[in-house]
């Protein structure tokens, strides 16, 4: 899988790291909708630093379709809910 963060590039990500990051999105849901702004700051920066983790960062000049397009870690709260689908910012 291949996850954009927003103003930083691309990382891919095996498909078997899915439900750790999904589980981080349930809990950035959660923050959101109960207007933890602390919460959903670190909950954001674990999802990212995660996904740099665990990813291997793809070469600037490649533009791969993206499966996940995450925030900046500078994004506000309003910022990340106008990205928010039904179920957060990874589907499933």
């Amino acid at each position: 899988m291949i996850v954009r963060i927003m103003g930083e590039g691309q990382w891919q990500l095996a498909d078997a790291h899915f439900a750790e990051l999904n589980k981080l999105d349930d809990e950035l849901l959660e923050e959101m909708e109960g207007g933890d702004e602390a919460g959903f700051r670190h909950t954001l920066h674990a999802l990212l630093d995660s996904v740099r983790e665990l990813g291997t960062p793809l070469p600037d000049d490649s533009l791969e379709p993206s499966e996940l397009i995450l925030p900046a870690p500078d994004a506000s709260l309003d910022e990340v809910r106008a990205m928010l689908g039904d179920e957060g910012l990874i589907p499933g």
